[in-house]
């Protein structure tokens, strides 16, 4: 009985011993036999076989960088030079990525400057080919996921089909990019799941370890690629709270057993994938030991730690004094240095002040002097006079040591940030007013705290208005030098915006410490990794004539992508699904739906259902339920993000989809062939129907695969191209 309610609550399939199940009904209602086992792996070497020849067909055309290889090339390259660099995403992907390149020979000099750029001698198949290999495996995955779920090798083939001859399938797999990679590990989790759910009637046994412990591994792959990853997570992290919540249901079963069940799914699903995923930053950290790109996203301890960099090795007082010269970073990503010059603000613009802005490089106006805000602070030079340490709470004074002028803020509004106020340099050789009065303040400290250099996070809040010195992240017109506009923001939020450090510290009379003393700990880099990776992601906005797109496009292959050329003497590649298998996913999912909802409602009126009937919603329902939760799962958490979103991002919930067509259209066809006899005649409807949907598919792959693997001439808009007539939707661009 318990076995029976586990599998209806996964939607209406109950589970049975393997030597018990009952000979499957074909179409026409007799009994039919399972077919023979030699058929399952032949069948499976089929499909390989057939993803492989797709993915690996013209897998070197064309030979120069296509569309995201700019970046996920260049990131393997930086690998093999070992050299830091910042992305949006987490590190795996590209660590391998540059590990396929480095074994298959590429030394890591090819610049991936931009599309089109071509690779002449470099070696660029083994990263390509890294990305199509598992690619390539997404088809047998997804074939014996269907498989495990409806018990069906027609279903199973159909969804291995769909996908073999998906032009956008094959397209994402050819290149050096990270969604293979990404869609590799989410469908090796989905088919660990699956496979350990059946394992159910088995626990603890060898084969429920393995594939339990590979469902760990694979979620921590997929989030190790991309934060999108979550997805899968949650997926099987609700198959795993169903599963615990039906054991403990259980009354046959001892706590001591289910606290087993518990432990296990603890060490195999949270414990394992943490521990891996934090392994991968561990590596990411200690081969990316040399100054590179990426430096400046993150701070001041970070980059002391990185060869080349010019914090590196370096040796400065430990804690700020009155009198010392240094340089404020600020903390927001790409925030720049507290910088200013003998350029005023123009007219119009505030105050006609001295212009203060932030720098994202070294340079001398970058040098502030601390001072006092009631009194001069003694010259440095002077060795009698006393050593004063700034304190948390105080409030000060910082001169600009180029142009003597103190940092200053006023209700004038600030040149781009409305309801900010205007910061300038104001004063002659650092006399000025009470408007240049500061309080700095330790975040998270108590007042006489000392403040350090590098580590200790602080506000400087203006004493006359109650605003926070900030860098709004605007980039000011050309009369700014296109630097990064700085205010005082009255909305007293703390934001990394508004939070600084001091990096560069210079001060004859305090002793000078190395700044491996001040070296972050793995956690906290960890930490400030994903702050910063976090903080990218939300901000991430589209470039010039960038084609972007919208949730409600994907479903229906509104727009494509192009991946090389853009007109008729290119080498054109264009990023679109195959337009007669996905506009069959989006049938079928209104199927599903509609399937489910008139299933519930007959249910709900006590509606007895014909045998056909109730084997239709049983197949569906039961392998068609954890499916459509995966597409939801992938697919409608994009409506709620605010960062730029392109038409690659629905992928990994087109596999769901996939899968859901081959089941759903396995059960329709043998529901449709039940109601005729004799069952020669059904078993010919049956397979007739599938048969034109696998020639269906295959014409439309005739007619569509230029997209995948290449085009030249002219465009379809032009009746001589050989894509005229196939330009069914106004919005591709092929």
């Amino acid at each position: 009985m318990r076995r029976a309610r586990r599998g209806a609550a996964r939607g209406g399939c109950p589970r049975m011993p393997p030597r018990q199940r009952e000979p499957r009904r074909g179409p026409g209602g007799p009994a039919r036999p399972a077919p023979p086992a030699a058929t399952r792996p032949a069948a499976l070497a089929l499909v390989t076989l057939l993803s492989f020849a797709s993915r690996f067909h013209r897998l070197r055309e064309p030979p120069h960088v296509c569309w995201d290889e700019t970046h996920f090339g260049k990131m393997g390259s930086y690998y093999i030079n070992r050299t830091f660099f910042f992305d949006v995403h987490p590190p795996l992907g590209k660590m391998l990525i540059g590990l396929a390149g480095y074994l298959s020979g590429y030394d890591g000099t090819f610049p991936f400057q931009k599309p089109g750029d071509r690779y002449e001698q470099h070696n660029y198949i083994g990263m390509r080919g890294f990305c199509a290999f598992l690619g390539s495996c997404l088809v047998p995955f997804a074939y014996l996921t269907v498989l495990e779920l409806s018990k069906s090798l027609p279903a199973a083939l159909l969804t291995a089909f769909i996908l073999i001859f998906d032009t956008g399938c094959i397209t994402l797999s050819q290149y050096i990019l990270l969604d293979p990679i990404l869609m590799f590990f989410l469908m090796g989790a989905v088919l660990s799941m699956v496979k350990c759910n059946s394992c159910a009637d088995r626990p603890f046994s060898v084969s429920w370890w393995f594939w339990l412990s590979l469902t760990g591994v694979s979620l921590a792959g997929a989030m190790g690629v991309k934060f999108v990853g979550l997805f899968v997570v949650l997926l099987v992290g609700l198959n795993t709270i169903y599963d615990l919540w039906d054991l403990l249901g259980n009354l046959s079963l001892s706590l001591v057993m289910f606290g087993k069940h518990l432990l296990a799914r603890v060490l195999c699903l949270i414990v394992l994938p943490l521990a891996l995923y934090m392994a991968m930053f561990a590596v990411h950290f200690a081969v990316l030991n040399r100054s590179g790109p990426g430096d400046g996203f993150f701070s001041s301890a970070f980059q002391s730690q990185l060869i080349g960099n010019n914090l590196h090795n370096v040796s400065v007082p430990e804690h700020l004094a009155y009198g010392s010269v240094v340089t404020m970073k600020n903390l927001r990503m790409a925030g720049g240095y507290l910088h200013s010059h003998w350029h005023l603000y123009p007219e119009g613009v505030g105050a006609r002040q001295q212009q203060v802005t932030a720098y994202l490089h070294k340079d001398l106006n970058n040098l502030w002097i601390i001072k006092k805000h009631d009194s001069d602070t003694a010259d440095l030079s002077d060795p009698s006079s006393p050593v004063e340490f700034v304190r948390h709470g105080d409030i000060i004074r910082l001169e600009h040591k180029e142009t003597s002028r103190n940092l200053h803020s006023h209700q004038h509004e600030a040149p781009l940030t409305r309801k900010h106020f205007q910061v300038t340099g104001y004063g002659i050789n650092g006399t000025g007013d009470s408007n240049d009065f500061w309080r700095i303040e330790v975040v998270g400290r108590k007042s006489g705290t000392l403040i350090k250099v590098l580590r200790s996070q602080v506000r400087l809040t203006h004493v006359a208005t109650g605003c926070m010195l900030g860098s709004s992240g605007k980039t000011l017109p050309k009369w700014g030098w296109e630097q990064v506009e700085v205010t005082c923001t009255p909305y007293l939020k703390e934001t990394p915006n508004s939070l600084w450090n001091f990096e560069d510290h210079i001060n004859p009379k305090l002793p000078n410490i190395s700044l491996d003393v001040l070296k972050p700990s793995f956690a906290e880099i960890l930490l400030e990794s994903h702050m910063v990776m976090i903080r990218g992601n939300s901000g991430l906005k589209p470039k010039d004539n960038e084609v972007t797109s919208k949730p409600w496009h994907w479903p229906i292959n509104y727009q494509g992508l192009r991946f090389s050329g853009v007109n008729e003497t290119d080498y054109r590649v264009y990023l679109l699904g195959n337009p007669v298998i996905w506009w069959l996913n989006l049938v079928t999912i209104g199927l599903y739906l509609l399937i489910t909802v008139c299933t519930a409602v007959a249910l709900k009126r006590g509606v007895q259902l014909t045998s056909e009937l109730k084997e239709l919603s049983r197949v569906v329902l039961c392998a068609g339920g954890q499916i459509t939760l995966g597409w939801l799962l992938h697919y409608l958490p994009f409506f709620m993000m605010g960062r730029v979103l392109y038409f690659h991002h629905y992928f990994p919930a087109m596999l769901f989809s996939s899968m859901l067509t081959g089941i759903t259209w396995d059960a329709l066809l043998k529901f449709c062939a039940g109601f005729l006899s004799p069952s020669t005649t059904a078993r010919k409807v049956y397979g007739g129907g599938f048969l034109a949907l696998i020639l269906l598919i295959l014409y439309s792959f005739y007619l569509f695969h230029p997209l995948s693997y290449g085009m030249v001439g002219p465009m379809a808009s032009n009746p001589s191209s050989p894509m005229a007539g196939l330009r069914w939707m106004d919005s591709w661009e092929f």
